[in-house]
């Protein structure tokens, strides 16, 4: 009954005394990050017909900024393209305007996901490190954003042009097929906490399994004993 994450003291050890371990997560987050910064910095340098400098003091001052109207850079041709926007919100620009909130959570979340990463996943725990480096990789992307310019930088836009059928609309009125932009960081945030939740699962499957093989064990052992 033995797979790859069990999480049995008898045969794996905790993740932070794995220089393995600590090796996949850290370049999981060296890589994400970079990807997310570089690739930030590049679309925001040059989807608009001139580089978009972002002024942190102007946009703390100044809710009213925006970015400079700019035809979106067409990657594939209704699905996705390439539009700079100034998030102000969370991920997909949820909760506008909270910037010490988000920033105070996201250094909470980043602390949690260490302390998980350290005390709840074995050395062999690989998808859960991967998720955890991609969680960590995320959350610091945008968490610079909020430092360095006060807001985050999103730019993915996907179904661009696409409109919902039957006249349905999302909450708050809109009728494209998918009327959020985003960023790498946010990818990695959604696809590391899916695969953190997916270890979760299958280790908490793995130990009713146990639990039950226990039982069974010990119950065999009466009747013969009987």
């Amino acid at each position: 009954m033995s797979e790859p994450d069990n999480e049995s003291p008898a045969v794996t050890k905790r993740a932070y005394r794995s220089l393995r371990a600590w090796l996949i997560l850290l370049c999981v987050t060296a890589v994400g990050l970079s990807i997310d910064l570089g690739l930030k910095q590049w679309c925001f340098d040059n989807v608009a017909s001139a580089p978009v400098v972002l002024d942190r003091h102007e946009l703390l001052n100044n809710q009213y900024w925006r970015i400079p109207r700019h035809e979106p850079m067409v990657l594939l041709n209704g699905v996705l393209s390439l539009r700079l926007v100034e998030n102000r919100g969370a991920v997909f620009g949820i909760g506008a305007d909270q910037r010490i909130f988000f920033i105070t959570f996201t250094v909470a979340a980043l602390l949690a996901a260490i302390f998980i990463f350290a005390r709840s996943t074995s050395d062999r725990a690989f998808k859960a490190h991967i998720g955890i480096g991609m969680i960590l990789a995320g959350g610091m992307g945008n968490l610079y954003d909020r430092v360095a310019f006060s807001v985050v930088r999103d730019f993915l836009h996907l179904f661009p042009g696409g409109k919902m059928p039957f006249d349905w609309h999302w909450p708050g009125g809109s009728t494209d097929l998918f009327p959020w932009v985003f960023n790498p960081a946010d990818v990695f945030l959604l696809v590391g906490m899916t695969l953190l939740l997916l270890h979760i699962n299958k280790r908490e499957r793995f130990k009713k399994q146990s639990q039950l093989a226990e039982q069974n064990a010990q119950g065999e052992s009466v009747l013969d004993e009987a």
